[in-house]
């Protein structure tokens, strides 16, 4: 079965979004703001009710869709959120408002790698989605962070295919991701702290239980 047909198939099973939220993930794609792909919607949506998380850590908000998404899934989670983009995170706390969540989700402004370092946790769930090439700088810091126990889920990570491909089929400018990529992989699977799984849903996502 063709994949776009079985997300197409999956959504007519799947709860419908609140209105506000349909909203503000249709006018992200308008914009070309990367929001959470639907098959990898479903998946989060499973992996939250089975963890159950009160506490999560995204790394990433962007126009806030994730963090909403997460927040609406469960009433009694609290999220930290982490964005560079002023502009981007002054929308995503306009719609944190409009639905409802602000005293839910607190949204913290700056460079993830040094905002990261503040952070005391512990965090029983871990979205991670923001620069690809700083994956693994991330993840030092949430090996401190996230409980054992915990799981974290890491967006994009094909790279739209491209990861698959030898380093000389990339285009040259895409060179350092598709290597720190590869490095981010293999150092999350190589730790003895952690089980992990690459799933083919969205553009590839890292779904990691902390064990130890």
């Amino acid at each position: 079965m063709e994949k776009e047909r079985l997300d197409v198939y999956l959504s007519t099973l799947m709860p419908p979004l609140p209105p506000e939220l349909v909203e503000i993930e249709r006018a992200a794609r308008t914009e070309g703001v990367p929001v959470l792909r639907k098959d990898s919607q479903h998946l989060l949506r499973i992996l939250i009710a089975m963890q159950a998380p009160r506490r999560i850590l995204e790394i990433g908000t962007a126009v806030g869709f994730s963090a909403s998404f997460m927040a609406l899934l469960d009433t009694n989670v609290k999220i930290t959120t982490l964005e560079l983009d002023e502009r981007a995170a002054a929308r995503a706390e306009t719609n944190f408002e409009a639905l409802g969540l602000a005293e839910r989700i607190s949204l913290i402004r700056g460079d993830a790698a040094e905002t990261l370092k503040g952070l005391t946790g512990p965090f029983d769930f871990v979205f991670m989605d923001a620069a690809k090439g700083q994956y693994l700088v991330y993840f030092k810091e949430v090996k401190r962070l996230l409980v054992p126990g915990g799981l974290l889920f890491t967006d994009n990570c094909l790279q739209e295919g491209t990861l698959l491909e030898s380093r000389f089929a990339v285009k040259r400018r895409d060179r350092t991701i598709h290597e720190r990529m590869r490095e981010y992989l293999e150092t999350v699977f190589h730790d003895p702290d952690f089980v992990s799984d690459l799933i083919d849903s969205g553009d590839g996502v890292l779904v990691s239980k902390r064990i130890h």
